[in-house]
């Protein structure tokens, strides 16, 4: 994936003179929302939305997951998802997420995500990895959480305030 994304305005939604918000500033607000919402589809189409936590790393989001749960169970069937956060007020940026879950099973990879949530969201976020997966140090025994990668396909941004616009980010495809 390139790690600078084409970024376009689209007037349409946009108030006059706006500029296209830059990646930087929404790679942060990524980094630093503390809640995220995936948007993920049953196998009879219906849609299905829950609010998870997330860590923003090397270029991507990152996510756990029960196997049993109803997201891990739609990504299974189908890897297209859509992860959404922003600042829930009138001002401020909204950012929108798509790509597909990929699931993680690499040791040192997992180790990485798992020292990244314990960074951002305290000790009680702390993970063993264990079965290429997550095992929480408070759940029952064999309790595990798969580990899905979502880097962006493309991504939006709402800008709301005085000046409002929305932003396309294009990201290119690895290895292109």
């Amino acid at each position: 994936m390139s790690s600078s994304p084409v970024a376009e305005l689209d007037a349409r939604f946009s108030s006059d003179g706006a500029k296209a918000t830059p990646w930087s500033e929404a790679q942060a607000s990524l980094e630093e929302a503390a809640t995220f919402w995936i948007s993920t589809v049953r196998p009879d189409g219906r849609p299905h939305v829950t609010p998870l936590i997330s860590v923003w790393l090397d270029g991507a989001l990152y996510f756990c997951t029960g196997p049993e749960e109803r997201k891990a169970k739609n990504l299974s069937a189908n890897p297209h998802c859509i992860l959404t956060t922003g600042c829930n007020q009138e001002e401020g940026l909204d950012v929108v997420v798509e790509g597909e879950a990929v699931r993680v099973t690499d040791d040192a990879k997992l180790r990485r995500i798992a020292d990244a949530y314990v960074a951002k969201y305290g000790e009680f976020w702390r993970f063993e990895v264990r079965d290429e997966a997550f095992a929480h140090g408070g759940a029952k025994e064999g309790s595990i959480a798969l580990v899905f990668e979502v880097a962006p396909a493309h991504a939006l941004g709402f800008r709301k305030g005085e000046e409002f616009s929305q932003t396309r980010w294009r990201f290119q495809p690895s290895g292109v």
